[in-house]
Order: structure tokens, then sequence, then C-alpha cells
């Protein structure tokens, strides 16, 4: 089983490219979407560009709150994975007292 959970990690481990741009294109589709349905709003209820302005800014806030998270687990993951490396290094150094 165990090679089974290799190969399950080998395909979703992304680089950063792709990273970048599976973000780039959650950041247009939530703005497309949210001008989409704001312009739909306005439409339906002749309130020229008002909802359409909330569709932008609710879209774009969102997206953005959703980039942030992302990079803040990357970092935190980043950052882990570091001290683990630190700490497996200084694990494999010889103490100096004997």
């Amino acid at each position: 089983m165990e090679h089974g959970d290799q190969r399950f990690k080998a395909r979703t481990r992304r680089g950063p490219g792709v990273a970048a741009a599976g973000a780039g294109l959650q950041f247009a589709a939530s703005l497309v979407v949210f001008v989409f349905v704001g312009q739909w709003l306005d439409r339906r209820l002749g309130t020229a560009p008002v909802f359409l302005l909330v569709g932008v800014f609710v879209g774009g806030g969102g997206s953005f709150y959703s980039m942030y998270r992302r990079l803040m687990a990357a970092q935190k993951r980043e950052d882990e994975a570091k001290a683990a490396a630190r700490a497996a290094e200084s694990a494999r150094k010889p103490s100096g007292d004997a």
C-alpha cells in the first residue's frame, strides 16, 4: 500500500508554476462570476452600476483573501520543512563533548 501512496503524492505534487497558474485562474474566474452576477442584478433591478461594483469588490476581495490564505499555508509548510531539515542536520552532527 505504501507504493500506491507514493504514486499518489507524486501525481498530486505541483510545481510553483502550476500553483501560480491555478491561483491566477481562480482569481479571474471568481472576478468574472461576480461581475456577471452584479450585471444581471443591475439589469433585473434597474440599479445601473451598483451591483456591478459590489460584484467587482466582492470578487476581487474574496480572491485576494483566498490567495493570502494559500500563500500563508505554503509559507508555513516551507518553514516547517526548513525547521525539520535543521533538526535532522543537528541530530547528525557529532556533539563535541566526546
